[in-house]
């Protein structure tokens, strides 16, 4: 059969997914939800790096409100992501953590293995600022998908 020069392209789109497929989110998505979940914990980091750094004493009270403020923040995070597959700002940018097939991730697969592993291997002294580098540009790639995707066998998607 001759192809109609008078046809519509037949181009496939890359941002729009066909049925049952789910659409990648975009790497401007992926970086605002992380920036969110940074903001909502910095004042516990900035709090424990000046108690850490300076010489002046932070109080016992002051210590204890931060802890308490982390563990709330922690198990806001859990429960979402055992929910969702949702952090508080993967959820305000509508994006979740699903499978590479799709299917849903469990909260244990997020928890060590996109979570406490990388932190893991982020902690190496002087490989892991390199293998953090490495891990934020693997987003660059065509799959969209961090170092830590790979390991966990993840992919972000809009929810």
């Amino acid at each position: 059969m001759a192809q109609n020069p008078y046809a519509a392209p037949a181009a496939a789109v890359a941002d729009v997914a066909p049925d049952g497929e789910h659409v990648l989110a975009g790497r401007a998505e992926r970086f605002a939800a992380a920036l969110v979940d940074g903001i909502l914990l910095a004042p516990a980091s900035f709090t424990f790096w000046f108690a850490y750094t300076s010489r002046a004493s932070v109080g016992g009270t002051t210590l204890a409100l931060v802890c308490l403020y982390v563990l709330a923040l922690l198990a806001v995070d859990l429960y979402l992501l055992s929910r969702n597959s949702q952090t508080i700002g993967k959820k305000l940018v509508k994006i979740k953590i699903v499978r590479k097939d799709g299917s849903p991730a469990a909260l244990s697969r997020i928890f060590w293995l996109r979570g406490v592993l990388n932190g893991v291997l982020a902690s190496i002294p002087y490989l892991g600022g390199f293998y953090g580098l490495v891990d934020a540009l693997f987003i660059f790639g065509d799959q969209r998908r961090c170092v830590h995707d790979y390991i966990a066998d993840t992919i972000v998607i809009n929810a």
